[in-house]
């Protein structure tokens, strides 16, 4: 019987320590999980605008005397200032200054990242490069595509100020019951009438002539490009195929398997392993 050699991911991301008796509260008003009652070591979780718009893909590490902010995707500094905004001089409440931090965590290819618990590691821990080289790391390449597999968003490109976490297949990562939070009237709203718009989606390119040059990142229902179904956010190349992620209009999700791009040529829509559109 072959044995199955575990794959892992790594990667280092800016992260910031919350601390004093109000910082759960803090952050529970700010972001879309449930940070007051969680039990979990580790918690995925949004930041969003007021219109409900994914700013950032935030990871919480509940520590004994703080909570560690982790930046998956996202404006680091645009993410301090604004939390030094709204904390009020009667919150206890301190932000520390930002590091980097070491995130390992396992993932398969046919489970979502989210399914395993990350571990993490501080630059000075002794440990860290005796486990790291103990380890079979994706190489660069292989992570980008597996990341568009997993449909992660990346910052400018699915978050671009347009696109709200439902759209992105991050439907778990928001609390619908717990108290007020950033971008909760219209996550509510979205989510109880079923007015999502549109939906991510991975697609796949064979074209060999690729037209590069062009800026038109849309998608269309046909060469002729009568109707556009779409907008690409992002895209990856390597030595045997053309991958990437793209908001599709939902009403033409049912209609075909494969559009049209400008640049790409015909594409082929795959649903994603990481989002709730599976």
């Amino acid at each position: 019987m072959q044995e199955i050699i575990k794959k892992f991911w790594f990667e280092k991301f800016d992260c910031f320590s919350v601390s004093g008796k109000d910082a759960r509260k803090f952050l529970n008003g700010i972001t879309t999980s449930n940070i007051l009652n969680s039990e979990n070591k580790v918690i995925k979780t949004c930041w969003l605008t007021p219109n409900g718009v994914l700013r950032s893909l935030i990871e919480i590490i509940f520590l004994e005397r703080k909570l560690e902010v982790i930046i998956l995707a996202g404006n680091t500094n645009e993410i301090i200032d604004y939390f030094n905004q709204v904390i009020f001089p009667a919150d206890d409440v301190l932000l520390g200054e930002p590091f980097l931090i070491n995130r390992i965590q396992e993932i398969d290819e046919s489970s979502s990242w989210r399914t395993y618990l990350p571990i993490f590691f501080k630059t000075e821990d002794k440990e860290f490069e005796i486990y790291k080289n103990k380890l079979n790391l994706l190489n660069p390449n292989d992570l980008k595509l597996w990341k568009i597999n997993q449909a992660i968003p990346s910052l400018e490109m699915e978050i671009n100020e347009k696109n709200n976490p439902l759209e992105l297949g991050l439907q778990d990562l928001i609390d619908f019951n717990k108290g007020c939070y950033l971008g909760q009237e219209t996550m509510s709203k979205i989510k109880n009438v079923s007015s999502l718009k549109q939906e991510i989606r991975i697609w796949k390119s064979f074209e060999s002539n690729l037209n590069l040059d062009v800026e038109d990142k849309n998608l269309y229902i046909n060469s002729a490009k009568d109707i556009s179904v779409g907008k690409i956010t992002s895209f990856f190349k390597s030595d045997s195929q053309i991958k990437g992620l793209a908001m599709i209009k939902r009403k033409y999700l049912e209609e075909e398997s494969y559009f049209f791009s400008e640049i790409f040529g015909k594409i082929f829509i795959n649903k994603s392993v990481g989002s709730i559109f599976l």
